[in-house]
């Protein structure tokens, strides 16, 4: 196992991204906010798009997880072999990959993309949303195994959090794999579940680095039936 990675054992990956035409849609607001999270402790930064992945390897000493996404529906996460080497250009340490069984643009398998990367020397996160998913990216190589993608691709319904039943299902299947768990981790209790379900690591993103999102939680506490502000994960 490469040492990157295993230096994430049990440990919080922060997830720095900001949607298009938010306020905070800025290489420098994301690097900032990647800054904060590593101060407070976070072992790894997760973050979408060139600038801001270059701009977040510039003010951190973790790695850096960097992923371009491109459309909003089908193979999005750094759908193509030329995304995931853009992103290796900018900086990043791990590139995250869509890894479910459907068609890339590009026309490549995911085992074929995973094999021209590690040729190039590069670590590869597995954005899974099945077991089945998983499956084909633990046979393609991929460094790390993720929970990303459960819930979004139509194989498994949406949890209100994570998905810890495939997250459990995942980690005694692959026990030879890391096992990461992102989606829908909301809070610390969340986390803790997590890490005790035998995930690897915990990426948590929108409760600590989407205020739009946290300030639509507070306000229906407040306001009952208030709608979700625009924007809103």
């Amino acid at each position: 196992m490469h040492p990157l990675v295993e230096g994430l054992k049990g440990k919080l990956i922060v997830s720095c991204q900001a949607y298009p035409g938010e306020p905070m849609r800025h290489p420098e607001t994301m690097a900032q906010m990647a800054k904060a999270a590593e101060l407070g402790g976070a072992a790894a930064i997760r973050c979408q798009g060139l600038a801001d992945i270059s701009a977040i390897k510039g003010q951190v000493k973790v790695p850096v997880i960097g992923l371009w996404k491109e459309g909003d529906e089908g193979v999005y996460i750094t759908p193509t072999l030329r995304h995931a080497r853009s992103c290796v250009w900018a900086g990043a340490d791990v590139v995250a990959i869509d890894a479910t069984r459907r068609p890339r643009p590009d026309g490549l398998t995911f085992a074929q993309v995973v094999a021209a990367l590690h040729g190039e020397g590069t670590l590869v996160m597995a954005d899974c949303g099945s077991i089945e998913d998983m499956r084909m990216a633990a046979d393609a190589g991929a460094d790390i195994l993720s929970t990303t993608l459960a819930g979004y691709t139509g194989e498994r319904a949406k949890t209100d959090g994570p998905d810890l039943e495939f997250l459990r299902e995942a980690v005694a299947e692959f026990p030879e794999h890391p096992v990461i768990c992102e989606g829908r981790v909301h809070t610390p209790a969340q986390a803790a579940a997590v890490i005790e379900a035998g995930a690897w690591a915990v990426v948590v993103g929108t409760a600590i680095t989407h205020p739009l999102t946290i300030t639509g939680w507070f306000r229906s506490a407040v306001e009952p039936g208030a709608p979700a502000p625009a924007g809103a994960h």
